[in-house]
């Protein structure tokens, strides 16, 4: 194996940060591995040693080190998976596609996933750039925004970044939310668990994260709820819920032993509202199913 060079001279390229070219271009190498020989300073950008938040400008040259990709399946899916996603569409034209994510499909492969959401579409539209605008977690359910062209993935990450996107999400919670608790400003910071898991937890000295509340409906044992975003911190919904006692149910991570037991995470993003210069998409998703039927269990109750 030797050392490769990449020129850009694509002008979709120009402006991705180097951590998400080496991504896309080094099919099968684990992200850890990308991630490693960007910290050792094994990838250079002009022959200077670069981070993984550089950003790649024209005639840029990529020296990329010999790495190893694990053997990798190409995608496959079966007839049943491609009806599932081809029903979940909410919305499609040249530049965009929007689906109403259902719980249990990861948004992208990988150490334990060889094909995500993204990889699925990128094969079932033949579109090998069509990239994720954003991530909501496996058991989440809702809104997802995928980009057919580089130019529109920039500027919904712009907006992503200047938090000029709204985002709205359903929740059902453990025990009866106070309705004097509507706004959540408790700091997070991630660490990882003694098995190396990535967590999340309130902590004084991590990074700022607000969400609103709102109760929609009330039941014996627990409430649903509608949140709003104000920031958009990893797992955030979840923490800030668990931090009043009222756990969303089926979060196997932040959820404690009390919960009452059900078959998925409750938390379902609902609506996504993205400014794209003059225009604006604002696209709805209806609660699956499987949530809407164990909220109305829990109201008979």
């Amino acid at each position: 194996m030797e050392v490769t060079y990449l020129d850009i001279v694509n002008v979709d390229d120009v402006g991705q940060r180097i951590d998400n070219f080496l991504l896309r271009h080094l099919k099968g190498v684990p992200r850890t591995k990308i991630y490693r020989i960007l910290r050792k300073g094994e990838v250079r950008v002009n022959g200077g040693r670069i981070k993984p938040t550089y950003r790649l400008a024209l005639n840029d040259r990529v020296r990329v080190p010999p790495v190893r990709s694990r053997e990798q399946a190409p995608v496959q899916m079966t007839g049943d998976t491609v009806d599932i996603l081809e029903q979940c569409i909410l919305f499609e034209d040249d530049d965009l596609i929007v689906i109403n994510k259902p719980p249990g499909f990861a948004v992208h492969g990988g150490s334990s996933i060889t094909s995500g959401v993204i990889e699925m579409f990128r094969v079932m539209r033949n579109q090998p750039r069509l990239e994720l605008a954003h991530r909501i977690d496996r058991d989440t359910s809702g809104c997802l925004l995928m980009c057919k062209k580089r130019s529109v993935l920039k500027v919904a990450q712009e907006a992503f970044r200047e938090r000029v996107v709204k985002k709205k999400y359903h929740l059902i919670v453990d025990g009866v939310w106070p309705r004097d608790c509507r706004s959540i400003h408790h700091r997070l910071k991630r660490f990882e668990t003694s098995s190396g898991e990535r967590r999340v937890r309130v902590d004084g000295t991590g990074q700022t994260a607000r969400t609103d509340f709102e109760i929609v409906g009330a039941a014996p044992k627990a409430t649903l709820l509608s949140a709003s975003l104000h920031t958009g911190r990893t797992h955030q919904i979840r923490v800030h819920a668990q931090s009043q006692q009222h756990a969303i149910l089926g979060d196997s991570k932040y959820g404690g032993a009390n919960a009452i037991e059900v078959s998925r995470l409750c938390l379902h993003s609902s609506r996504l509202m993205v400014p794209f210069g003059s225009d604006r998409l604002d696209i709805s998703a209806p609660i699956e199913e499987e949530m809407a039927s164990i909220w109305r269990a829990l109201e008979s109750k």
